[in-house]
């Protein structure tokens, strides 16, 4: 999707004048850094000191190791999928090749390429993902834990390969700092979990094209950090694997610069990014997710080279971990909010380790766990290995004494009934920064599960570049649960990552506190001169959630869209859904009654315009049911709808 002249006015709207200058010293700088790069500094005597504690690897579960080797062994044959392409070349891979689009990314000064392109370069993030190398700290864990050195060989192998072909600056590779830092915090663990193989030291730091290389990867982050209204997620990829690279590979004579500056970058990011609730601002969960392995990775990092950390940084990472704990469901999943692409700061599990477990286990041995915390399923290889180096230090701040079920400032409130019923209700605002890249036109939708089993879902993300009418309608008000006027937003776009007017919510009342009935409302400005409120109850007793829509001004069209779990079956007659689906072989049930005033049609797998899908993770779609009603407000109108779970 390349960008034309009105995308980058309306990109330029949304900058303050800081950020304007900070970036024209960027197309200088990049300007100048067109001729050949430096070499980097002469080194001698480096040594690589910042290996895991004696024992680490004796307290990995041994059914975490064993999926680790059954992915380790997959990889080996070749064999890898991203964003749902699947790949059996990974034993002498192209990096540069993209095999969703079979088009190769062309070569050239890094920052002269049309990486938004799809026509010219191809998917960027098929390209980009193979070489965040986290495949090959999951080869070098199967080694460390192993001993087996099949997989050390081969992670040297693909290091020398991608290094040869990613001259500093030259190919895509070069383009995005989230890349370079992430790429950074791989090469870490890589070297520090091959410490045991005999080819470690000859593959890093007696490697002058590995020197080269982590010095050019951390020349560039310092030059070029992510600012303004882009410091999101991605400026915490950048400080975070420039300092733990300026800790694990403090060679250079400019480490201890990179290591304060980035360290200073990374402790005021991480408080910019997230609510004093312990959410993350973009209020996109993937990227909380994301954000809490990166900064618990880089906190890592500070204990094992004993670089002291601001009490700010570790207090942040505390509160994203509680905040974590408290919004799951009784499956450990979280709230599918706002984008997600799959991202992940640091991976050395196989397969089949769940993601949100993992980081509440490494939560609880490095902060310690409250009683209303639930319980960990399963067991990791990460969670050991993180842990052991990270220094205990007891909270300095009180933490919840219950389970917080309301995020006053992310507008996020969890409403909890018996049988394993959540709902979550978005009252918060609309995303971070003023791009609010991330976001998604959802003011006011609901989510809702039973025993971990979406019933009312929130349909995902998708896709990113290269289809735009999917990009528009997994972010757009029709693709969420909640309530649209004349076919509109609630807010506008400027582009894929772009909005240039948000709607302002506010949350008018929460009470999670009576046993019997739960309840929440709030409303939005999106639709101006109406506005659109909802309330949501939760009835513990006769297992009923009652959503009442209200919309006071002038005619408009109204759209009304339930989004069903791609588990869920729906008969739907007038407007009365019965909904089916089967959760660990029993078959369950419930009745969605929908207010009689629309007109209902239930929608799935629909493709022009999109309409009935779910994406259960980046580059997937699956048909799902979509339930729609349509008609008119005037003046005062309100539409009643309730669910009722059933057994």
């Amino acid at each position: 999707m390349s960008m034309g002249p009105g995308w980058y006015l309306r990109r330029l709207s949304r900058m303050a004048p800081r950020e304007i200058g900070g970036r024209i010293g960027d197309t200088v700088r990049r300007r100048r850094w067109r001729s050949t790069p430096p070499d980097c500094p002469d080194v001698t005597g480096a040594r690589f000191t910042a290996v895991l504690p004696e024992g680490t690897l004796a307290a990995v579960p041994p059914d975490a190791v064993k999926r680790l080797v059954a992915e380790a062994d997959r990889l080996m044959a070749g064999h890898i999928e991203y964003f749902g392409v699947v790949r059996d070349d990974l034993t002498d891979p192209d990096w540069w090749y993209d095999p969703k689009t079979g088009r190769r990314a062309p070569w050239g000064y890094a920052f002269g390429l049309p990486y938004r392109d799809e026509d010219a370069v191809g998917d960027i993030k098929q390209i980009w993902e193979l070489s965040r190398h986290q495949y090959l700290t999951v080869l070098a864990a199967a080694y460390a834990l192993t001993g087996d050195e099949r997989y050390a060989e081969r992670v040297a192998a693909h290091l020398r390969s991608w290094w040869a072909a990613n001259a500093p600056l030259r190919g895509v590779h070069w383009i995005s700092g989230i890349e370079l830092g992430i790429r950074l915090l791989s090469w870490v663990w890589i070297r520090r979990l091959l410490d045991g193989w005999p080819g470690a030291a000859g593959l890093f730091e007696d490697n002058p094209v590995a020197r080269n290389q982590i010095w050019h990867h951390q020349r560039w982050l310092a030059a070029f950090p992510s600012r303004g209204s882009s410091a999101n997620n991605h400026i915490i990829a950048e400080t975070a694997g420039q300092f733990a690279a300026s800790c694990a590979f403090d060679w250079f004579p400019e480490s201890a610069r990179w290591r304060a500056d980035s360290l200073r970058s990374l402790d005021r990011h991480l408080r910019a990014n997230t609510f004093l609730s312990g959410l993350n601002r973009e209020l996109a969960t993937e990227y909380h997710g994301l954000v809490l392995e990166l900064g618990l990775a880089a906190l890592a990092e500070a204990d094992r080279a004993r670089v002291p950390v601001p009490a700010t940084l570790r207090l942040v990472l505390l509160r994203m971990t509680d905040a974590l704990a408290a919004v799951v469901d009784n499956r450990l999943r979280p709230p599918r909010q706002g984008d997600a692409d799959d991202g992940h700061g640091l991976i050395v599990d196989g397969t089949g380790t769940d993601r949100w477990g993992s980081l509440l286990a490494t939560g609880e041995a490095v902060f310690g766990r409250l009683d209303w915390w639930p319980q960990s399923r399963g067991t990791d290889v990460r969670t050991p290995l993180l842990a052991a180096l990270v220094e205990p230090a007891a909270p300095s701040v009180p933490r919840p004494e219950d389970r917080p079920a309301h995020f006053a400032d992310a507008g996020l409130t969890i409403l909890r009934g018996p049988g394993e019923i959540w709902c979550r209700c978005d009252g918060g605002p609309h995303g971070f920064l003023s791009i609010a890249a991330h976001a998604h036109a959802d003011a006011l939708s609901v989510e809702v599960r039973h025993d971990g089993v979406d019933i009312l879902a929130d349909p995902g993300t998708y896709c990113y570049h290269g289809q735009p009418e999917w990009r528009a309608y997994f972010r757009s008000t029709l693709g969420h649960n909640t309530l649209g006027l004349d076919g509109a937003d609630q807010s506008v776009s400027g582009g894929p990552f772009l909005w240039t007017r948000h709607a302002t919510t506010r949350v008018l009342a929460v009470d999670t506190t009576d046993e019997g009935v739960a309840r929440w409302s709030a409303e939005h400005d999106g639709f101006q001169p109406s506005v659109h409120r909802r309330r949501v109850e939760l009835a513990a007793e006769s297992r009923e959630l009652t959503m009442v829509d209200e919309v006071s001004g002038s005619r408009r069209d109204v759209h009304l869209a339930f989004h069903l779990g791609p588990a869920v079956s729906a008969q739907l007659t007038g407007s009365r859904a019965e909904l089916t689906w089967s959760r660990d072989g029993e078959q369950r049930s419930a009745v969605l009654d929908l207010p009689d005033e629309l007109s209902w049609q239930a929608h799935r797998g629909e493709s022009n315009p999109p309409l009935g899908w779910y994406s259960a993770g980046f580059g997937r779609k699956e048909p799902a049911t979509t339930l729609v009603g349509t008609g008119a407000a005037d003046g005062e109108a309100e539409f009643v709808t309730v669910l009722r779970f059933q057994g």
